[in-house]
């Protein structure tokens, strides 16, 4: 199969950050990527317009708000082998963003392999599939349809593409005089000066939400069914959360662990920051079961009286909110934050293509094709950035089409399928986003595990230990997965050890007379770290 793939075309749907990655690796794989992108640009999520209800469709249907800043870091969100500039912040503005994403497509020379404006129909097993492995596509482009015959699938079409409002669960909204919205259609605050809003949903959208409509709002009331976890972009020493959270060795610490450890310490620090209960959002459930909210300012909009918890809304009347403590309160609009469905309506209603649970052998391959032509890049929530998850399941996915790497068997596939929505059911709230849900440093290592590209600690020790206690103590960057094996880049050791300075690069904007040097583990501590470290492997590997 390795053969007969070289050269042959690959299908892209969607031009968002795991779209322009899949086509640069089908490049460097010698396949020829095509690339069917709705709107007319590159971006997807990522991409602001200033439109006003008309529904562009790129790697997913969110428009994106004209002020939304990046909750994972630039280090930590970067294609495993193009850095961001070393003076962008380290959290960005949508617009760096698609600064960054245009650069990388120049860089690479993508563009010439995107149709823009390219709305894929349909997706179906071409007549000879368990021979060929090939599929039949409709594209709508310029009012008219083409036919194409593709020797592989990959859909970048993203999570968020369609907008999910639970009006059912609402008695009384369809009465309601005010306006309602989905958070989808919020561009920017403007228009509601002086409006009294209720917003529903408290993830990272509701959050972000309340706390920019409360500079022109009258009032902002912020609704949730169960409350939240709110941790911040800016952690210890001010550095980025994720470079100080996401590592391999406090991912060993969270396998080592007991789970009730690990609950009480973060919910102990995200309460020294603010007591969770006295501003109204203590949840339901621990820490570890449902993703915490990034809302770094929302404390400050609670004490100040600018946005006011509330809980759930029981039912609407044409002018106020009644909650579920028996409260009232007058509004003029509601804006529901409430999230996403995804669907693929091109896709034919085949079983075998994907079934009602939507089951993907490792959130990439459906597991009962006769060949593993079609896989699904993107269409996970990682606690932790996307880019390079999508990216890596590209690497993943190409060496399947070319037939350099074999998937289990279909009873296989299906058992860890099965194993993993059970860890997930026991461990997570019952709920959509939690299903897809993966630990971003366990799941980069396990997909690397496949194609040979996870970095192996136990060698790194022996010939160059500076550059493995980077990789074990420091950020999980996605460069670490381009030292070695296939898609290897030789600018990957530099990266990763001059990371630190990267982050630190964009915050020193002020001359100090008396600058200090910047904090970072001793190195003694590191290896005290690395030798306890040994010591409990072989304790485990003997035991």
């Amino acid at each position: 199969m390795q053969d007969m793939m070289q050269g042959k075309r690959i299908m892209m749907i969607g031009a968002g950050v795991s779209g322009l990655g899949a086509i640069k690796i089908c490049l460097e794989e010698g396949l020829e990527p095509i690339c069917f992108e709705e709107s007319n640009d590159i971006g997807g999520l990522w991409r602001y317009e200033q439109v006003s209800f008309v529904f562009l469709v790129g790697e997913d249907g969110r428009r994106q708000a004209k002020s939304v800043i990046s909750n994972t870091s630039k280090e930590m969100m970067a294609y495993s082998d193009y850095p961001f500039p070393d003076h962008f912040p380290n959290y960005l503005h949508n617009s760096k963003i698609m600064e960054y994403l245009r650069m990388y497509v120049k860089h690479f020379h993508l563009l010439k392999h995107i149709r823009f404006l390219s709305k894929v129909c349909s997706v179906k097993k071409h007549s000879d599939f368990s021979f060929t492995g090939q599929w039949d596509v409709v594209v709508q482009a310029e009012g008219k349809q083409e036919s194409y015959v593709f020797d592989g699938i990959m859909v970048c079409s993203g999570l968020f593409t369609n907008p999910f409002m639970p009006l059912q669960k609402f008695p009384g909204i369809m009465h309601f005089k005010g306006q309602y919205i989905h958070s989808w259609e919020y561009k920017s605050p403007e228009k509601f000066q002086g409006k009294k809003i209720i917003v529903i949903g408290i993830g990272n959208s509701g959050a972000d939400l309340a706390i920019e409509l409360s500079h022109v709002a009258a009032q902002v009331f912020l609704s949730t069914r169960r409350g939240a976890w709110i941790w911040n972009r800016v952690w210890d020493y001010g550095m980025p959360m994720d470079t100080v959270l996401f590592t391999h060795f406090n991912s060993l610490l969270n396998k080592i662990c007991p789970e009730f450890l690990i609950n009480r310490w973060a919910e102990n620090k995200l309460n020294a920051r603010f007591n969770h209960e006295i501003y109204g959002l203590l949840p339901q459930h621990r820490f570890l079961t449902h993703q915490a909210t990034v809302g770094d300012d929302l404390p400050n909009y609670i004490i100040s009286g600018r946005v006011l918890m509330k809980p759930n809304v029981t039912k609407f009347t044409e002018t106020s909110a009644i909650f579920e403590d028996g409260t009232e309160e007058d509004v003029d609009v509601v804006i529901f934050a409430t999230g996403y469905t995804y669907s693929f309506p091109f896709l034919e209603n085949n079983s075998t293509v994907l079934d009602i649970q939507r089951s993907m052998y490792k959130f990439v391959f459906p597991p009962e094709l006769e060949k593993p032509t079609l896989a699904f890049i993107g269409i996970l929530q990682p606690v932790g950035a996307t880019i390079p998850t999508s990216e890596l399941q590209s690497r993943w996915a190409v060496h399947v089409f070319k037939g350099l790497n074999k998937l289990p068997s279909v009873s296989g596939m299906m058992a860890d399928i099965r194993k993993k929505r059970t860890k997930a059911e026991k461990e997570y709230l019952n709920s959509p986003r939690n299903a897809r849900r993966v630990q971003y440093v366990n799941y980069m290592d396990e997909i690397a595990s496949e194609i040979a590209v996870k970095p192996n600690l136990f060698s790194l020790f022996l010939w160059d230990p500076k550059l493995a206690l980077e990789i074990f103590l420091g950020p999980c960057t996605p460069y670490q997965y381009c030292l070695q094996g296939p898609g290897k880049w030789a600018g990957a050791r530099e990266a990763i050890l001059t990371q630190t300075e990267w982050i630190i690069k964009p915050l020193r904007t002020r001359t100090l007379i008396c600058d200090q040097a910047p904090w970072s583990v001793p190195l003694w501590l590191k290896s005290i770290c690395v030798a306890l470290l040994l010591f409990v492997l072989t304790f485990i590997i003997k035991g």
